[in-house]
């Protein structure tokens, strides 16, 4: 997937968001019709990363759940064997090598999801110690078609003889230091988490909004107040 494609996905991503609550929200004919615009030019920009009609692709927008404004949660499970390696799996699509996880299932506990993924991926069973660390997909290099965000848990095995499944290649424990190729955003992600077992507190992405342009849409009488103290 190139650059060009991946900026493509997550606009047409953002606008089949914001049709989604578009429509949900409607207060009248009018802001429904708005919200299926919304959502034709969205399956549009998506079908230029495609290279397929965009009746095609507005057929699997619509086929979707509309209200999906959040993004994607996906679930990684980091295995460590007593010399400190990290399990990877070799990816059937690419044939490069990736921490075992996948798209977090509704109604399925987001710590069971990781369980399931490491199980269905690897063959191996184990428990969740702890979260490592929240990433936002597009800024730890993950090329997907829709906005995500990953949760990282350390799980610990008492098996640990990897099996792989249908939709891995190989499997196996690595060093820090000898990675094998590894897949999009892995090669961000996989040497943060090495990095990360030293620390105490889950990782997340810093922000701040102390000195950012806020929406007041929703503040009401604040926007007054707020533009004066701008002022003085």
């Amino acid at each position: 997937m190139s650059e060009l494609q991946q900026t493509l996905y997550l606009i047409a991503d953002e606008m089949r968001g914001m049709a989604s609550l578009g429509k949900y929200f409607a207060g009248n004919v009018y802001e429904v019709e708005r919200a299926h615009r919304i959502m034709e030019l969205a399956a549009k920009i998506a079908a230029l990363a495609e290279g397929q009609p965009a009746e095609v692709v507005r057929a699997v927008f619509e086929a979707e759940p509309w209200l999906r404004a959040s993004p994607a949660i996906g679930v990684e499970a980091v295995v460590l064997n007593v010399r400190r390696e990290i399990l990877l799996i070799r990816r059937r699509d690419t044939g490069l090598w990736a921490l075992p996880g996948g798209l977090a299932e509704i109604g399925v506990d987001f710590s069971q999801a990781v369980l399931r993924e490491l199980w269905e991926e690897a063959g191996l069973r184990g428990e969740v110690r702890r979260l490592l660390g929240v990433f936002d997909g597009p800024q730890w290099g993950s090329r997907a078609k829709v906005h995500m965000a990953l949760l990282i848990y350390l799980v610990t095995c008492d098996d640990l003889t990897p099996h792989p499944g249908v939709e891995a290649l190989d499997a196996g424990f690595f060093a820090g230091d000898r990675l094998p190729p590894l897949h999009y955003g892995h090669t961000m992600r996989v040497p943060k988490c090495f990095e990360l077992l030293d620390r105490e507190a889950a990782f997340f992405d810093p922000a701040s909004s102390l000195h950012a342009d806020m929406p007041m849409f929703q503040r009401g009488g604040d926007e007054c107040e707020s533009t004066a103290h701008a002022i003085r």
